[in-house]
């Protein structure tokens, strides 16, 4: 007899072929992970070792900057796009879009004044490559979302203010 205890007698045997089913699935997941952790750090450290790691750390605009581009100020840019929410009611989750017309663009990172650490995410832009990027946020509170473009060695900006109902670090 093929049927599992508590099997309804005649009917076909659905529990066994639930089980192979979900075994075949989780050992092909596993196969996926598995793989996907012998690959992945081989691009993480990609640049690991030349990634300025203090520039997540730092406090304020000018030392972020000077972490990155080894420069302390940027200059205003009407080519910057910004786009980013006046208002948005979850801080934990803020959507924002970058493009820029300027060209040899290198690099596009975004800075968030009123976080406890102001870097939120920082990309270098291949050559050949269109200069755009997009993201959700975390905000802690109401402030100014700053776009940093670097292009032909100097550096530009676009700052749009993004209020916030509930704030997404914890407050």
């Amino acid at each position: 007899m093929n049927e599992f205890p508590g099997a309804i007698p005649g009917a076909p045997d659905c529990a066994r072929r639930m089980i192979l089913k979900t075994a075949v699935a989780g050992g092909l997941a596993g196969l996926g992970l598995a793989a996907s952790a012998m690959i992945s750090p081989v691009y993480a450290n990609a640049d690991a070792k030349e990634w300025p790691q203090s520039a997540f750390k730092e406090k304020n605009q000018a030392a972020v900057l000077k972490d990155l581009y080894g420069k302390s100020e940027a200059v205003a840019s009407d080519k910057i796009n910004l786009d980013a929410p006046e208002i948005a009611e979850n801080g934990a989750v803020v959507p924002i879009a970058i493009a820029s017309t300027l060209p040899k663009v290198t690099g596009i990172a975004i800075l968030v004044l009123e976080n406890p650490n102001i870097l939120a995410a920082a990309y270098k832009i291949p050559d050949g490559t269109e200069a755009a990027v997009s993201s959700r946020l975390k905000m802690a509170k109401t402030g100014k979302v700053v776009a940093i473009v670097e292009s032909g060695g100097k550096l530009y900006s676009a700052t749009q203010e993004v209020k916030v109902t509930v704030g997404g670090c914890g407050g």
